[in-house]
């Protein structure tokens, strides 16, 4: 069988744009599902108020946003306390941070580059 280069080029459109369209079906499926809450221990009815003991700690070693441009910890932060240094990874500002651990719970990676530790 032979195709014409005008019919090979119609048949590679159209499946690219069933997949596009395939995609956009999937994606539009996932936006309707409910955000994800952080976990709730047994008995406890909100997520506990930070107490200014904890404090983010980072391991750029493992942290997406050294090489990639991974920056969900840095969004997520309502005290802007994390910061990109380009070609490190994150920086911590001690005096912003809340402790909440929010931080620690977007961050993608396993182990997590982002933990609450105790205030030293």
């Amino acid at each position: 069988m032979t195709l014409s280069r005008k019919e090979f080029f119609r048949q590679g459109f159209l499946s690219l744009g069933e997949t596009l369209l395939k995609a956009g079906a999937s994606v539009r499926g996932a936006q309707q599902e409910p955000l994800l809450r952080l976990p709730l221990e047994a008995g406890q009815d909100k997520l506990p108020v930070p107490d200014g003991n904890a404090l983010a700690r980072v391991d750029n070693r493992l942290c997406l946003a050294r090489n990639c441009g991974c920056f969900s910890c840095v969004e997520r932060c309502e005290s802007l306390a994390i910061t990109v240094v380009m070609g490190e990874g994150i920086r911590v500002d001690e005096q912003l941070c809340s402790g909440c651990g929010t931080c620690e719970y977007v961050c993608p990676m396993t182990p997590k580059a982002v933990t609450i530790a105790t205030r030293d």
